[in-house]
């Protein structure tokens, strides 16, 4: 009898499961929530990439032709343009997850996964055009004279390439730093609020 007793008052404290409703309504919480955290990391990173450019062709308008015939200024405009296509993308699968509810798990998991691949794959993306610019800033001084690159290989070659491996290993650290914090940290608290849900 005591034990029927016992079993029927752990039932009635026993806390109810969360309700998927409720996650949702974490999720999609227009302040904190991860989804919007994310859309406006994505819509930040859109802004500055557009506004970088114009940035760097205001600065050399009094030699308006030369930037304009510049590999190095086009480079960087198509780094900055490939940026914007990409962050895009990223933005509509965020976009996406807003209107989800708690009825689809699998797919918010598989969209997450997706998000989590493409982020590594911007990493790698970004070592690839450092490693670029730094090929371009090597040879570009063969076929176009900038002072700043004429005093750049002024510098002994054991300074120059010293100093483009201390650059590529201080952007490897930093850089996954920066990703965790502005994406990574709201794409793991999305990750365990998902879990959360039952199916």
């Amino acid at each position: 009898m005591e034990l029927d007793d016992l079993k029927q008052t752990w039932q009635q404290q026993r806390p109810e499961p969360i309700k998927n409703t409720d996650i949702m309504e974490l999720i999609h919480h227009k302040s904190y929530g991860p989804i919007a955290a994310l859309k406006r990391a994505f819509l930040k990173q859109i802004r500055v990439m557009i506004i970088l450019p114009i940035l760097i062709f205001l600065v050399n308008v009094n030699d308006w032709q030369k930037a304009l015939t510049s590999v190095l200024f086009w480079s960087y405009v198509v780094f900055c343009a490939g940026v914007v296509v990409y962050t895009w993308f990223n933005y509509r699968i965020v976009s996406r997850l807003e209107g989800m509810d708690g009825r689809v798990k699998t797919t918010l998991q598989e969209q997450i996964a997706v998000l989590e691949t493409r982020l590594r794959r911007n990493m790698i993306g970004l070592r690839v055009v450092l490693l670029y610019f730094i090929v371009l800033l090597e040879v570009l001084p063969y076929f176009q004279h900038y002072r700043m690159l004429d005093k750049w290989h002024s510098l002994s070659p054991l300074l120059r390439f010293g100093s483009y491996a201390g650059f590529l290993l201080f952007q490897y650290f930093v850089s996954r730093r920066l990703c965790q914090l502005k994406f990574g940290s709201h794409l793991d608290y999305l990750k365990n609020l998902v879990s959360e849900m039952h199916d």
